[in-house]
């Protein structure tokens, strides 16, 4: 399979203004993709943060079964991280995290208070992928539309400051994406959540890849029953070729995207991508 690279000028440049805004910054959301938690964390956002606190929120979890939720909370909690379930889409889980971020500004406030200065606004920055819900997600802790907000990569094209009320200021930021994916089975998990630029990709190679992963993590049961096709008797690409045999005429792409555009609107089940990772 040709490597996945996507790297636009625009996210070049957003990279560079975030750094810089990072600066002024109180406090960071960062949000993954539920499906894809460990795929969707950007590998220098700890670096680039360093010590400030972080609220880590896993958006979509509405596509994802609540057991697999559970383990990525305690498989987080592990690692020593807090992490936050979300769905921007119906607003689930705001309140916490909306709570969770006044709690960091309340304890920055006392130590202002105590080094003789006056309180003002926590200042707060939202970061991840392209497409994991950034925008979505602030225009709910908002309470209206205040930022452009679709499912595709590359909306949010730059930085932008809202107020969310007299307690705090909210960056959205477009999605940033380190400028080589090494980890190409990573790429491939983005460009079928469609986190990443569809410019990237193939989508009938990815197609057949994600075809061939719900085999492997041995959740393919909602594909035969969606389909009536048993993935467990056929490759990825021969998967997609029957489908399309089958469905569409013999027209392969309509079947590749038929089953990308079932999956990214949930239409298969929830199917996560990844589950959380044996520690030995």
């Amino acid at each position: 399979m040709a490597l996945i690279q996507w790297y636009p000028g625009h996210i070049a440049k957003a990279e560079r203004d975030l750094k810089e805004q990072l600066k002024k910054v109180d406090v960071v959301f960062e949000v993954l993709d539920a499906r894809i938690p460990l795929a969707s964390h950007h590998p220098d956002v700890n670096s680039w943060i360093g010590s400030k606190p972080r609220i880590l929120i896993l958006n979509r979890m509405d596509m994802i079964p609540g057991s697999v939720c559970r383990e990525w909370e305690q498989w987080f909690k592990d690692q020593g991280e807090v992490p936050y379930f979300t769905n921007a889409k119906d607003g689930k889980g705001i309140k916490g995290i909306k709570q969770a971020a006044y709690n960091v500004g309340h304890q920055i406030n006392i130590k202002r208070k105590e080094k003789g200065m006056l309180p003002r606004a926590v200042r707060a920055v939202v970061i991840g992928f392209p497409n994991v819900g950034k925008s979505a997600l602030i225009n709910r802790l908002l309470g209206r539309k205040a930022v452009a907000s679709a499912r595709k990569a590359g909306v949010t094209r730059q930085l932008q400051w809202v107020r969310l009320s007299e307690e705090m200021e909210l960056l959205d930021a477009p999605g940033v994406i380190p400028n080589k994916l090494h980890n190409q089975e990573n790429a491939i998990k983005l460009a079928i959540c469609e986190d990443i630029g569809q410019a990237a990709y193939d989508n009938q190679r990815i197609t057949a890849r994600f075809i061939d992963l719900l085999v492997e993590l041995n959740i393919s049961d909602n594909l035969e029953i969606r389909y009536q096709l048993n993935p467990l008797e056929m490759t990825g690409e021969e998967y997609i070729y029957n489908l399309g045999k089958q469905r569409f005429k013999g027209d392969i792409e309509r079947a590749t995207m038929q089953l990308l555009n079932d999956f990214r609107k949930g239409l298969m089940g929830n199917l996560p991508l990844e589950f959380p990772p044996i520690i030995s």
